[in-house]
């Protein structure tokens, strides 16, 4: 296995204990097992693919690549990308920064400017799916 691999792979495991602490948050807010295992398989597409992806970035440190993968690589990565799986994904993301927040593994004000900086751009992320959509989303790079 590549030294690069391995550090993949350790950054993974360190992630499994963050999902089951999620999913034990979640459990505690009261949503449905259904609701709890869309928000843990987004958050996974997330720490372990994405901030995997260009380079190995630990979970804590990637509250500020939020809106770098909404508005790219899961538009572009995702076949599945919608209006909707953008919002549910967005809302899944910001939960567990939330859940992170509230453990100290992140600092509350870097959880509230993700939110924001991911409310107040949501429009733009729309805009680059549209364009991807009708094959014009590399033309305004």
């Amino acid at each position: 296995m590549l030294d690069y691999e391995i550090k993949i792979e350790k950054n993974r495991k360190r992630n499994e204990k963050y999902l089951k602490e999620f999913k034990q948050w979640l459990k505690g807010k009261g949503l449905s097992e259904k609701t709890i295992k869309k928000h843990l398989s987004n958050v996974d597409l997330y720490i372990n693919d994405y901030l995997n992806y260009y380079d190995i970035i630990k979970a804590e440190d990637g509250v500020g690549d939020v809106y770098s993968f909404l508005d790219g690589w899961f538009i572009e990565k995702c076949l599945w990308a919608s209006k909707n799986s953008l919002k549910e994904t967005a809302s899944s993301i910001k939960k567990f920064y939330q859940y992170m927040s509230e453990n100290n593994y992140v600092s509350v004000s870097d959880y509230k400017d993700m939110c924001f900086f991911v409310k107040e751009n949501m429009d733009m992320c729309f805009e680059s799916l549209e364009a991807f959509e009708n094959g014009t989303y590399f033309d305004i790079f």
